[in-house]
């Protein structure tokens, strides 16, 4: 069984399925492309998953095996629907890793699926409902839970960072350049300018 650290459970805030199946998935792109953690920059990766559906989970897990977050601007949503990420670091290439269906539909059989269909928390359903189909994630056999598939020609690349920054005229707030909007002479933040709502 895949040992995950407590430490990532209380990022995550509750115990459920899919944080530790994207725990697993980031340890597996990792080893793919014979990388470490990442501790600044330089890999990406992108999990497939979409709005509104509750398996969004994974993206936790994956971050936290990987070190691409959100916040050093590493991970990107697909919005695809699936429970599949990918993992690219530009020297080393790109690694997709997917969740077989079989697996899915195994873990869809667990108790803990028709608490949350109907509404409930994962930190409300009790621990004996919710641990065994962690347990099962962080145990079944990866060859059965997961496909692995080295992408060839895979690439990505974010706009250069800059820290070039000036004032929005209508509201005072400091805006990086790149999001100020000119509207009737004016320098605005992209709310004040109403860009996109007209």
């Amino acid at each position: 069984m895949i040992d995950l650290p407590e430490w990532v459970w209380e990022f995550h805030g509750h115990h459920c399925p899919f944080m530790p199946m994207g725990y697993r998935m980031g340890l597996i792109g990792l080893r793919e492309l014979g990388m470490e953690k990442v501790k600044d920059h330089g890999a990406f990766a992108f999990p497939e998953i979409g709005l509104g559906h509750p398996q969004t989970c994974m993206a936790d897990g994956i971050q936290a095996a990987t070190g691409c977050t959100y916040g050093k601007m590493m991970m990107e949503r697909t919005n695809f629907g699936k429970i599949a990420f990918t993992l690219y670091e530009p020297s080393k290439g790109a690694v997709r890793v997917a969740a077989r269906a079989g697996f899915l539909a195994d873990l869809g059989k667990f108790a803990f699926f028709s608490f949350r269909m109907k509404g409930v928390e994962p930190s409300e359903i009790p621990e004996e409902i919710t641990m065994p189909a962690v347990e099962f994630v962080l145990s079944v056999p990866e060859e059965k839970a997961f496909g692995v598939e080295k992408l060839a020609g895979f690439s990505f690349s974010r706009p250069k960072g800059s820290f070039a920054k000036d004032i929005c005229d209508n509201c005072g707030e400091v805006v990086f350049e790149r999001y100020l909007r000119i509207k009737d002479g004016k320098q605005l933040c992209i709310p004040c300018s109403t860009y996109g709502k007209e």
